[in-house]
């Protein structure tokens, strides 16, 4: 199981843009992400590190557990590609 401080980790190297490489581990949080919030599904990681910063802290101790329990739960399905026809989720911020 991953822990919340990888994922912590991982949201924190997205909010300060750091780099374009990312392990094997931090592509899989960031999948997991895409999948527990739509918000985020179709965002590069420029902008989820953007959609992250601008969370309470409430929020992100919510999403971290998201992600935690779907990793654990290893229901990772595939992302919609960037040709997907619905577009980009509406952001609820």
């Amino acid at each position: 199981m991953v822990s919340e401080m990888l994922i912590v980790d991982t949201f924190t190297k997205l909010i300060f843009g750091e780099g374009s490489q990312y392990t094997d581990g931090e592509l899989a949080i960031i999948q997991a992400l895409r999948q527990v919030d739509a918000n985020v599904a179709l965002d590069s990681h420029l902008d989820m590190g953007v959609y992250l910063r601008a969370l309470g802290v409430r929020e992100m101790i919510i999403l971290v557990g998201q992600v935690r329990s779907f990793m654990a739960d290893d229901m990772a399905l595939p992302i919609p590609s960037a040709g997907f026809a619905t577009g980009h989720p509406q952001r609820l911020y």
